[in-house]
């Protein structure tokens, strides 16, 4: 961890060993040998300070005070002579981190200034999630290659606000997030967002909830309902699951987005709601196509514009941010005052693939903020965490050399496997992207099979197919 660290103190010797110290860890160091320096130097902008309390021109105390005043304000370490520990406790009562007793271990000091600094890189992510608020993007944390490209997408598709946007990727990755960041980034963001989600309801109740119905138009219609399209009139409509829709009620969605209008369940009036229509789907809609389970023209519609989530385990430094912003919230909704998690437990939360994705490590911090006792959370915190990540080993040539198409089939054929059958993870396990494998799979002839799955021609091996069991988010 890098910073910028301002020592006080009038000693000389104690400057130069710290200095020498603390250089050693890759830090930056800045000195002041009085208060009046001290003011200065601050302002030049600080990660933390290591304040003697006793200063030949002012009280280190005094000095605490006006840092703490500052926005951000540093933590401040005292560094005190046994005499005054009592004045350096009530200090950080008043807002001090921690203290230092004269003479002090070099160890002791590095690793105060570690935690210390650990709370700055919290405090620091927290200050971004408040700016990001105000861009409309405050729930959607990540600074990885893919999640810059997500949040551009998201500002450029906001700009047209009468275009239908798909959002895919798989089960948890935030796909409702993208949508209500969409609407908030839009001219729509002061007119309703209202959620549907596809799968929980029968086709019958999916075509009331989103058309409305008249009077009588069923036997349990005893009143005139709008629906949630009318509803939704100057906002959104996110629909989420929509791979889950029948043929009947993709048909009628397909009419009213091309049409811009629909009738209610029962009645003879069009109606002409100013709606955007987002729709999200863990699945992936081309191969449902392909196997007639989805209507072409209605994913071309949906499909206008096109926002694709990573997986957490494809979003490399993300899950440090996302585990310090859940701590942030976690504490407000759980009462608790977590200030910090252990290089051991990042290291651990790094090398799990998280198949469940963002919502899997939510679930996983919400139990160890739950449990922990203490302010920081433990790799013990993580029991049901374990590393997942394949270990790179290299590719010996043996003497007699290999048959490279065999050798190729057997990874495809491998990889299919391990993923279930499902193309995008099979392709990521090899490197390659979804229309390599694809191409793969045509060229060793891996043809479905109805009802089980693919299987090869040559070999009568047997491969999952490409289909995802249906699961929720």
């Amino acid at each position: 961890m890098s910073g910028t660290i301002l020592i006080v103190d009038d000693e000389q010797l104690i400057r130069w060993s710290l200095r020498r110290h603390l250089e050693a860890h890759g830090y930056e160091v800045l000195e002041a040998d009085s208060g009046r320096a001290a003011r200065l130097a601050f302002e030049q902008g600080v990660d933390l300070a290591l304040l003697d309390v006793c200063l030949p021109d002012s009280q280190g105390t005094e000095l605490l005070q006006a840092m703490r005043a500052a926005d951000p304000a540093p933590p401040v370490i005292l560094i005190t002579p046994h005499s005054t520990v009592k004045a350096a406790v009530a200090a950080m009562q008043e807002g001090a981190f921690h203290y230092l007793r004269k003479p002090f271990d070099l160890n002791e000091v590095a690793c105060l200034v570690e935690k210390a600094l650990e709370r700055t890189k919290l405090a620091r992510d927290a200050r971004n999630l408040r700016k990001c608020a105000a861009a409309g993007l405050a729930r959607i944390v990540g600074e990885s290659k893919s999640m810059r490209r997500v949040k551009d997408l998201i500002a450029r598709v906001a700009e047209s606000p009468l275009s239908t946007v798909l959002v895919t990727g798989e089960s948890g990755t935030g796909k409702d997030l993208v949508a209500h960041a969409v609407h908030d980034l839009s001219q729509r963001a002061t007119g309703p967002f209202v959620n549907v989600t596809c799968s929980t309801l029968t086709e019958t109740l999916l075509e009331s909830e989103l058309f409305g119905h008249e009077r009588g138009a069923f036997t349990d219609a005893r009143t005139r309902k709008r629906g949630l399209l009318e509803q939704a009139d100057g906002g959104t409509v996110f629909l989420d699951e929509v791979s889950e829709t029948s043929p009947s009620l993709q048909a009628k969605l397909l009419r009213f987005l091309e049409d811009k209008e629909f009738r209610r369940v029962g009645g003879t009036t069009d109606i002409r709601p100013n709606v955007r229509v987002i729709a999200a789907t863990n699945k992936n809609l081309e191969d449902s196509v392909d196997r007639g389970e989805f209507r072409a023209d209605l994913y071309y519609r949906l499909a206008v514009l096109r926002i694709e989530l990573p997986p957490l385990r494809d979003r490399e430094g993300d899950i440090a941010l996302l585990a310090a912003a859940l701590v942030n919230r976690l504490n407000e909704s759980l009462r608790k005052n977590i200030s910090e998690i252990s290089p051991a437990a990042l290291e651990l939360l790094s090398s799990h693939t998280w198949p469940g994705n963002v919502r899997e490590l939510r679930n996983a911090m919400e139990r160890a903020v739950l449990f922990a006792d203490e302010d920081t959370l433990l790799a013990t915190h993580f029991a049901t965490i374990t590393p997942t990540r394949a270990a790179k080993v290299g590719f010996r040539l043996p003497a007699a050399g290999v048959d490279f198409a065999d050798l190729e089939r057997s990874l495809v054929v491998q990889a299919l496997d391990a993923s279930r059958g499902n193309q995008t993870r099979a392709a990521a396990l090899l490197g390659m992207n979804r229309d390599q494998i694809r191409y793969r799979i045509h060229k060793f002839g891996l043809a479905p099979v109805a009802g089980c799955g693919v299987t090869s021609p040559r070999s009568n091996e047997h491969v999952p197919d490409s289909t995802e069991p249906s699961t929720s988010g």
